[in-house]
């Protein structure tokens, strides 16, 4: 299962949520990889800590070594790393993934992560977080993803750029991609005791959205998880943000299951 997080607008919380739902999943024993395509590397710091500082190989290795043809081509696990966290590995980031940006689009690689990931049959799980922009490493993400997580903040900005995002997936879809489908919109930093917040899912909902039924608090202990390079799951098992981050997770697997999501009641 490979799952892109992805939006357009920046500081929606696409690495924090593709960590820790992909922390949730390894420690559960799901063999679990994260790939980060963002030349800002916060899922590798998230998960990595200072250990960011030391890779040897990065993402950025391997879309330069798709740009010259060799005979014997280093494998796609060659650039993976694993992480502190039992089952959790990581394709990781680099600042460089921005000058190679151009010359993959100019060769037209597009396709070359799709054929990557495919390969890796020993992951039960694949994590994609992606740039704030739609450009190479987006659609590569996106053509090579089974489904699409779309983080969301409950503003009028955000709501805008929605209805652009859920366009270009749909272009993605038409032209590179027939199974790829919106696996759901994840409210994050949801206040529930604020009007302008229910209003907006509310009418989401009424256009036929997939804005799944749970929504992530604000806190400032997700500060502190990032600060410690700890995942929720890993921080705190027993705070509130983590257990929304663990009933999301089940909300995910069984909407793939098939069966009927377990509401929740919110205090």
């Amino acid at each position: 299962m490979k799952r892109v997080v992805f939006n357009q607008k920046g500081g929606v919380g696409k690495s924090t949520i593709t960590c820790n739902l992909a922390a949730l999943a390894a420690s559960r024993g799901k063999r679990t990889l994260i790939v980060d395509l963002d030349a800002q590397a916060n899922s590798t710091r998230y998960v990595l800590g200072d250990g960011a500082d030391t890779l040897r190989t990065t993402a950025a290795d391997f879309f330069d070594q798709t740009l010259n043809f060799r005979l014997n081509p280093r494998s796609t696990r060659d650039f993976i790393t694993e992480t502190p966290f039992a089952n959790l590995s990581i394709l990781p980031s680099d600042p460089a993934l921005e000058d190679l940006q151009s010359k993959l689009e100019a060769r037209y690689k597009i396709y070359k992560l799709k054929e990557a990931l495919d390969e890796l049959d020993e992951f039960d799980e694949i994590w994609i977080d992606t740039p704030p922009a739609m450009h190479y490493y987006t659609r590569s993400a996106l053509i090579a993803a089974d489904s699409c997580l779309i983080p969301f903040d409950c503003d009028d900005f955000s709501r805008r750029a929605l209805y652009t995002l859920l366009d270009n997936v749909a272009e993605i879809r038409a032209d590179h991609n027939a199974a790829l489908e919106i696996e759901g919109i994840v409210v994050n930093q949801f206040q529930p005791r604020a009007s302008l917040p229910q209003q907006v899912v509310k009418e989401l909902r009424e256009e036929g959205l997939p804005v799944l039924d749970t929504h992530l608090s604000s806190s400032v202990k997700i500060k502190e998880s990032h600060a410690a390079a700890r995942p929720m799951i890993h921080l705190d098992a027993s705070h509130k943000l983590t257990g929304e981050f663990t009933t999301l997770y089940e909300e995910l697997v069984t909407k793939r299951s098939g069966k009927k999501p377990r509401t929740t009641k919110r205090k």
